[in-house]
């Protein structure tokens, strides 16, 4: 027998009205979601200033409202934004909302409002969703900082030297220089071509969101457990559908205190693997699938480029 799926079954695909739509959940990120946004938007993103996409803020009921008044008319013009007020601890009801106000035929979701965005996140994901009838567009994660952050907070890491190492970094003329100061997450450790467990700017066209029901409202958990994990993983495994790995493209987590990847304890990470196999009735398994590449070899990116594959 089939196992039946609670994901959001109530979501509904918007009327398509642009290209793409960007969902970006945000939980008291005051000082990591305008650079979020900003790493979004031209001028950092290239190749996308005639190509019709939105960004869909959903703020998973911060403490304070969200400040947009310091944001660039680039980002302002492409912002939709939308407060959760009561929400839970997990973020899966906020993107699922995201979800349902998308309008673009193409749909991102970031589940994590901390993640910068490589400049040519948005236009390759744009150019592989248009080779492919049912593309499943993913990304590796890179932490900000010498290692994994989960370690590098225990070593002195904190906000104010991350502060320091963007700053010094030159990222905001130059996004690919984000490459030169991070290092590849625990869930893409092996980098391009080894498989991935979860991409935190998943890509699918609007109707492939829908054929999945969004994010599974059972994980439950701080920050959501294994739920992206798991979107992934589902994603992967939709009929017909092809994988496109995003090469030389990424994503950048900033240190900010979250349940899932900055505070972790053994203890946490068995409860969220518990609380998967509760669910799915088995353990979590790495999807094993060949990806098609679609991307650019930005000269920062290729010192990663080879340790991916040398691995």
């Amino acid at each position: 027998m089939p196992h039946k799926d609670h994901s959001d079954q109530g979501m509904r695909p918007a009327d398509n009205g642009c290209a793409v739509s960007l969902v970006v959940v945000a939980y008291n990120m005051d000082r990591e979601l305008p650079r979020t946004l900003a790493s979004l938007a031209p001028p950092i993103q290239c190749g996308v200033e005639q190509l019709d996409y939105e960004i869909v803020v959903v703020d998973n009921g911060s403490a304070r409202q969200l400040d947009f008044s310091a944001l660039s008319p680039e980002i302002v013009k492409r912002l939709r934004y939308h407060r959760l007020d009561g929400a839970s601890q997990s973020p899966v009801i906020a993107v699922n909302e995201g979800l349902r106000m998308a309008s673009g035929k193409l749909v991102g979701v970031m589940i994590d409002g901390a993640r910068l965005a490589s400049p040519g996140l948005v236009m390759f994901a744009w150019r592989a969703a248009r080779l492919y009838a049912r593309p499943v567009i993913a990304t590796v994660g890179f932490h900000l900082g010498p290692d994994v952050q989960m370690k590098s907070i225990h070593q002195g890491y904190n906000q104010a030297v991350e502060d320091r190492l963007l700053e010094e970094s030159g990222w905001c003329h130059d996004g690919y220089n984000l490459f030169t100061i991070s290092s590849l997450a625990g869930s893409s450790s092996g980098g391009w071509f080894r498989p991935i467990a979860e991409s935190n700017a998943l890509f699918m066209p609007a109707g492939m969101w829908h054929e999945l029901g969004g994010m599974d409202s059972r994980f439950n958990s701080p920050g959501g457990g294994l739920v992206n994990l798991d979107t992934y993983c589902r994603a992967c495994r939709l009929p017909n559908s092809q994988v496109v790995m995003l090469l030389g493209e990424a994503t950048f987590h900033q240190v900010h205190g979250g349940i899932a990847t900055n505070a972790q304890s053994p203890d946490r990470v068995r409860q969220f693997f518990a609380e998967y196999e509760a669910i799915r009735g088995q353990p979590f398994i790495v999807p094993q699938v060949t990806p098609i590449y679609v991307g650019s070899m930005p000269p920062q990116c290729v010192p990663w480029v080879s340790k991916s594959a040398a691995k």
